[in-house]
């Protein structure tokens, strides 16, 4: 039985599968969200659930947020019953929300401010790692605050690498989501100019599956697209935001502009489809 008492922040298709695995593991946890018909999943599971963030970080000793976005940090630390305004010290707060570098670096200060501990942790991966706790994780923040959670991320990732100060998770999650874009745009266009030639789907898919350009991500999109089905397993809207972040801390490279541009003109008609819904946003 592990005796740290985790709180968790943020219940979506990502942060259920990710407690879930804390809970499983033996650790302790409560719960946390806006949105209160998904706590009860958690509730179902063994997990208290607390009314505010202020009394979830008062009863926990280490506190793990996933949520959507900047605003969304901003309102739970900073917010009426937020994290800030409870009145502890000694906590550790994980943010591994995919957020701008700069949140996770007010934030940290604050946090240093009341006595707690910050480290901003984001992943890489998609709700089936999640489920099968075999998550990227990428920290910035103190070694010391890192290897002290090291074995709670291990629980949740296949492997957790502290990558710099505060806000270098953040700054390499948005370098490897820019990647991601890049190959969604990629491996859609591909589709789009084999079918201009009169190559069927399903043997171009073949093909890459067997060839040096194979990979997990290329095999369950090129699928995607094949079966037509674009339910959202990481929302175009969400690789849209994250395109806008890097962009906000200097990215200007040819191919990830161009994947920037092309994400901002889908997400106003494909925001809630999956990434690779990119692919209607080409096939014109």
């Amino acid at each position: 039985m592990n005796t740290t008492k985790i709180g968790w922040i943020g219940l979506g298709k990502m942060g259920i599968p990710m407690s879930q695995s804390l809970i499983a593991a033996g650790y302790p946890v409560m719960v946390y969200n806006r949105s209160k018909d998904k706590e009860e999943a958690l509730k179902a599971s063994g997990a208290g659930v607390a009314s505010t963030p202020a009394t979830l970080i008062q009863q926990t000793d280490v506190v793990i947020l996933m949520v959507t976005d900047d605003k969304a940090i901003n309102d739970i630390f900073k917010g009426d019953d937020g994290l800030l305004g409870a009145g502890v010290a000694g906590k550790i707060i994980i943010n591994m929300s995919t957020v701008s570098p700069a949140i996770s670096k007010e934030m940290a200060a604050a946090c240093a401010r009341q006595g707690n501990h910050y480290l901003d942790a984001p992943v890489s991966g998609s709700v089936k790692q999640a489920q099968e706790s075999q998550l990227v994780i990428m920290a910035g923040g103190d070694e010391t605050t890192f290897e002290t959670c090291k074995p709670i991320l291990e629980t949740i990732g296949r492997m957790a690498l502290l990558v710099g100060d505060t806000g270098a998770g953040n700054t390499a999650k948005l370098v490897i989501n820019t990647l991601l874009g890049i190959q969604a745009q990629g491996l859609a266009e591909s589709f789009v100019f084999a079918q201009q030639n009169g190559i069927k789907n399903t043997d171009l898919i073949t093909l890459i599956n067997n060839s040096a350009l194979g990979s997990p991500f290329i095999k369950i999109k090129g699928e995607a697209i094949v079966n037509n089905n674009f339910n959202a397993m990481f929302s175009l809207s969400n690789i849209a935001k994250d395109l806008r972040l890097a962009k906000d801390i200097g990215l200007s490279t040819p191919l990830a502009g161009v994947a920037y541009q092309t994400f901002q003109d889908a997400e106003p008609a494909l925001g809630t489809e999956d990434i690779i819904a990119v692919y209607k946003q080409l096939h014109i």
